[in-house]
């Protein structure tokens, strides 16, 4: 009798070990319709859509989302039509996240991303805030551009996570 609880304990002790051995980020490449942007999400993402302002005229913002690893991993794309209007849409979606979790709006630090059109509003950035339920979350975004289509990236969590985040970002790019 004890060989066949001892097998039973090992397959399960195998279950459990294998479980633990299974990636909560499970990454794919993604390419978003209508632009030549490549990057990677941890999980599959979700499409929705909404019209809002940016740069003083209503536009449709596709957005990408999913979540994953205690994050939420997102891209939104919206197109503002005319390229006097990118430099001030990529600063109202840079306030806009600020203001998402009550946080000032943040200074940019340097992004290289081969393929984008260069912008003074274009970089990455860092926030601390607070969730609508109130717990402290950090959200780390990128801005940019391309022609007329604005772009923004970020993770959503209650910490940083150097890896996956860094995995996310450094996979954006745009096919040539």
């Amino acid at each position: 009798m004890p060989v066949p609880v001892a097998r039973g304990a090992c397959l399960a002790a195998l279950v459990v070990c294998l479980a633990a051995c299974s990636p909560s980020l499970d990454w794919r490449d993604v390419r978003p319709d209508g632009t030549a942007l490549k990057l990677q999400f941890p999980c599959r993402p979700d499409r929705q859509q909404r019209t809002l302002k940016l740069a003083g005229v209503p536009v449709r913002l596709s957005l990408q989302a999913c979540s994953a690893g205690g994050r939420t991993w997102g891209l939104g794309v919206a197109d503002v039509g005319d390229p006097a209007r990118v430099e001030a849409a990529l600063g109202e979606l840079r306030a806009a996240a600020a203001a998402n979790v009550g946080a000032p709006v943040p200074a940019l630090e340097p992004l290289s991303l081969p393929g984008a059109t260069p912008h003074a509003g274009a970089g990455r950035a860092r926030l601390q805030g607070r969730a609508p339920d109130g717990t402290p979350v950090h959200m780390e975004l990128a801005f940019f551009a391309r022609g007329t289509l604005v772009f923004q990236a970020s993770a959503l969590g209650s910490s940083p996570a150097a890896e996956p985040v860094q995995i996310f970002f450094g996979a954006l790019g745009f096919e040539t």
